[in-house]
């Protein structure tokens, strides 16, 4: 398959996605409050590119969400050519892909993380994953969680689920802190065997992620809570903020190759706190 096509394919899904998780929370808000967007391009002087993001603050729901599509080329600075497959033979780079990142009003609900992406050097991969960080501790939620990635996973390769949750429960680790974020996913990078199952895998973990989000949502709308764990919801999301700033290779990709910044910082909570 030509590779302009793969490109074609992978950065039109990711569009696709964005609309259709943006159609979705606005449903979940019964469409009393719109997403502001933003459109931004890498280069004022060339083309290189760029994207959009979508985002929705002080909804019933979402305490903020955003939802972050982008298609981006050019050539990676030197002192980040080493660091990335295929681009110390050739600098040039374009990549394309979707996050999302949900913070809730109800502490009961938990925060939620989900990104694909495809990028091209002299190489190509996919990458991206999913995980969940909960403020207040729900065990059978975490179980069906992990019992949905893993069929999931099981459907495309039974050794996936065991690789990707491992691999997202070391990356999701804060060293300072000696603590994972919080109840894991899965986690993925470097898919570059076999572009149509690769692809058709990624196009699962999307499709999957959408089922996910709107079954905790619905499962945990109504449920009632307090200002003690509204607190608890803070301090954990101090946590989440330490991670992208210190840890996050996805922040960090965006930053160094010129990146939209309030984009990439979306992922940020509104409020945090820390004792």
């Amino acid at each position: 398959m030509d590779l302009n096509i793969k490109k074609d394919l992978a950065s039109n899904w990711f569009k696709l996605l964005q609309n259709a998780i943006c159609d979705d929370i606005l449903k979940l808000e019964k469409n009393k409050i719109k997403f502001i967007s933003n459109t931004w391009k890498r280069s004022k002087s060339k083309d290189e590119g760029g994207g959009e993001y979508k985002i929705i603050k002080d909804g019933n729901i979402f305490e903020k969400v955003g939802v972050n599509f982008s298609k981006v080329y050019g050539k990676f600075p030197k002192q980040f050519q080493k660091n990335i497959p295929g681009a110390n033979r050739d600098p040039r780079f374009w990549a394309s892909g979707i996050s999302v990142v949900m913070h809730m009003q109800n502490p009961h609900i938990p925060a939620i993380h989900f990104n694909t992406r495809f990028i091209c050097t002299t190489q190509c991969w996919f990458g991206g994953g999913m995980d969940v960080t909960p403020s207040v501790k729900d065990t059978q939620e975490r179980i069906k969680f992990h019992r949905t990635l893993r069929s999931m996973c099981d459907r495309h390769n039974k050794k996936y689920y065991k690789k990707y949750k491992k691999w997202c429960d070391e990356y999701f680790y804060l060293p300072h802190r000696n603590e994972i974020r919080g109840i894991g996913g899965i986690f993925f990078d470097y898919k570059k065997n076999d572009f149509e199952k690769d692809f058709k895998f990624v196009r699962d973990v999307g499709v999957t992620f959408q089922i996910i989000f709107n079954d905790i949502i619905e499962k945990k709308i109504k449920k009632k809570w307090t200002l003690k764990e509204k607190e608890t919801q803070y301090i954990k999301r101090g946590r989440y903020a330490e991670f992208n700033l210190l840890y996050d290779r996805g922040t960090k990709f965006g930053l160094q190759t010129g990146g939209n910044v309030e984009g990439i910082l979306m992922s940020l909570p509104p409020i945090a706190k820390w004792k």
